[in-house]
């Protein structure tokens, strides 16, 4: 911000230089317009320390914020790295979702499409109310 004072000294050097009379209207107002330009150099410079501060106090937050977060989430981040997903067609939208492994093999469970919510795949007790479900007889689109 020095470019600043410089640029008010300057004004004040032209100022003494012209022989601006402050005994005049006009030289009242040209010194004061120039004292004021000059209480505006140091209101940015201050405004410029204080916010450099405040920034490395946000980064400081910041840092400590992430170590909070890795130390609370640490369990579930490690939990999320069990899961394996399995990529089906939605024979409804035509969609590709992704589905938990697990729920694949509980039959207790209508899996759903999480675009257009219709069953991609039925609990086994649902499908067709389960009569379809002998080798011979399995003409639906259960999936089972």
């Amino acid at each position: 911000m020095q470019h600043l004072y410089e640029k008010v000294a300057y004004l004040k050097g032209l100022a003494d230089g012209l022989g601006v009379d402050e005994s005049t209207k006009e030289g009242k107002l040209l010194i004061n317009i120039v004292d004021i330009l000059d209480d505006f150099a140091d209101a940015i410079v201050e405004l410029e320390e204080e916010q450099d501060e405040i920034s490395e106090y946000i980064e400081t937050i910041d840092e400590d914020l992430e170590d909070l977060e890795d130390e609370i989430y640490e369990d579930e981040l490690d939990e999320d790295e069990e899961f394996s997903y399995v990529q089906f067609q939605c024979p409804t939208c035509k969609e590709d979702v992704e589905i938990d492994e697990e729920l694949l093999y509980d039959e207790d469970v209508d899996i759903l499409c999480p675009n257009c919510k219709e069953v991609i795949l039925f609990a086994e007790d649902d499908c067709c109310d389960g009569h379809c479900h002998s080798e011979e007889n399995h003409d639906c689109n259960c999936g089972e």
